[in-house]
């Protein structure tokens, strides 16, 4: 069976960008051992005193912090080991098994490709997949093959999907890395391109081999160092053209980060422009998603830029976001890109156009030498299928926008309710409420008492009557006391 006639499997609705967490709830003693659930380095033991309680207690807490440093850290969070521990049920698959399939399945009916080497986890996605091939004919040249099935952010036809993906090697831009080969089914898609050496933008940050694993390439960098200011400003000024000019062209990406920034020379060339065909969650979702006024694939290309920047200006990228004060820059005009992307007034109130940052300082006085003349034609019918596609993703994000919001105001309503003061100003109106009671009880009774004294000293009382029925005459005959 060829490639193209792989049946349908629809698309993965699993987000692989959510952020898992987990909570130790408690402990178990087997055969002596305490048990928690974990397959990761225990903290240190102790020989005499293990069972005690105080110890199994503090060994839980310690536990919990080092799941809370894995789910917290960015990088780490999406790595598929952890996804695979955290959540068995949604990742047990071998996706490098299933990629396999596909490509041997691809080969079939392309014999003039071949593989020289699977290049294992060089990619931060978990269904996403790479292979080192070469031509047959021109066996010296190297060529990358990735393969991606469906993600949840998938609104285009089948048809409209396979004709988009097809179309993508006849795409030219000086800022654009060149497709050359690209095919799709109805559940994936195959793209080749030529292996760069240098590689991505974030090899050169981090000073790094194309060909190692992402967790060791930037997970923990041995120097952490910026790029030089000219540097900034020139890469800066070709992402932001290529930006605007898929921007202009009604074409979604929503994918830029610096590992999908290719460097040939001086000179960078945008990435996997495929990834918002397939709908493929960003890198940056679980940043963006939690601020309402990033709701448009524009919005979410302009906070992205803002990660790229800070990652090229101080070589790691930011501890959290927003970024409440930022470190010294080589000049201020950086700074003043950074707050309008990654600020708390940015993040709050939306973020700025493509065409706003291009005439900021940093990038207005920037020149640029190509004589390469961007061309991408999509036909109309197409550019109508990919603005539908373009609004359903910006619903997704909307909606989770939504459900995190008022999560995250519960979450708050419940702590505030919780707080040590909280508790403390409830037991004293507790109080307050008892004591009116009690007071209110007391004048009660002695109201009551006083009544009841009352009428014993002067007799029986009147039996009520209606006030609109005429009052009988009396007949009621006085007794002497005993």
């Amino acid at each position: 069976m060829a490639f193209m006639e792989k049946p349908p499997a629809g698309k993965v609705l699993l987000d692989d960008t959510v952020p898992l967490t987990a909570a130790i709830e408690a402990s178990q003693s087997l055969q002596s051992h305490t048990i928690a659930g974990l397959s990761l380095p225990l903290p240190p033991k102790k020989l005499i005193g293990n069972m005690d309680r105080e110890f199994i207690a503090e060994r839980q807490k310690g536990l919990q912090n080092y799941l809370n440093v894995i789910t917290t850290n960015h990088i780490l969070s999406n790595c598929e080991l952890v996804k695979k521990f955290l959540d068995p049920n949604n990742y047990s698959a071998n996706y490098t098994e299933i990629a396999l399939q596909q490509v041997s399945m691809f080969f079939r009916s392309e014999p003039k490709w071949e593989v020289v080497e699977p290049l294992k986890d060089i990619g931060w996605r978990i269904r996403k997949k790479y292979f080192l091939m070469k031509i047959k004919n021109q066996p010296k040249e190297r060529l990358v093959l990735s393969w991606a099935d469906l993600g949840p952010d998938k609104f285009l036809s089948d048809k409209d999907f396979q004709c988009l993906i097809k179309l993508l090697p006849s795409c030219s831009h000086p800022y654009i890395y060149r497709v050359t080969f690209a095919t799709a089914n109805e559940s994936s898609a195959l793209l080749i391109r030529m292996f760069n050496e240098k590689g991505t933008l974030k090899d050169l940050i981090y000073k790094a081999k194309p060909k190692d694993p992402f967790l060791k390439k930037y997970c923990n960098p041995k120097k952490i160092q910026g790029l030089e200011l000219q540097q900034i400003k020139t890469y800066g000024r070709q992402i932001l053209e290529v930006l605007k000019f898929l921007h202009d062209k009604g074409f979604p990406y929503g994918h830029l980060h610096a590992s999908n920034v290719m460097l040939d020379g001086d000179t960078c060339r945008l990435l996997d422009l495929e990834n918002s065909l397939l709908g493929l969650p960003s890198f940056y979702r679980s940043y963006f998603s939690q601020f309402r006024k990033i709701n448009t694939l524009e919005s979410m290309d302009v906070h992205c830029f803002g990660h790229l920047l800070y990652e090229m200006t101080y070589g790691r990228p930011p501890d959290s976001v927003p970024v409440d004060s930022f470190p010294p820059a080589p000049s201020m005009a950086v700074v003043a890109v950074l707050e309008s992307t990654l600020s708390c007034e940015a993040c709050k109130n939306g973020m700025p156009a493509v065409s706003r940052l291009l005439q900021m300082p940093l990038f207005s006085d920037v020149l640029l030498t190509t004589s390469e003349k961007p061309q991408f034609k999509i036909p109309t019918k197409l550019k109508e299928a990919l603005r539908i596609a373009k609004e359903c993703i910006e619903k997704r994000l909307i909606e989770e926008q939504k459900q995190i919001h008022q999560h995250r105001r519960l979450t708050r309503a419940q702590s505030h309710h919780g707080s040590e003061e909280e508790r403390k100003k409830r037991k004293i109106l507790a109080r307050k409420k008892s004591k009116r009671s009690a007071i209110e009880n007391s004048e009660e009774h002695s109201a009551k008492y006083s009544n009841s004294n009352n009428s014993a000293g002067s007799g029986a009382s009147s039996p009520l009557t209606s006030p609109s029925s005429p009052t009988p005459p009396s007949t009621a005959v006085e007794h002497a006391p005993f």
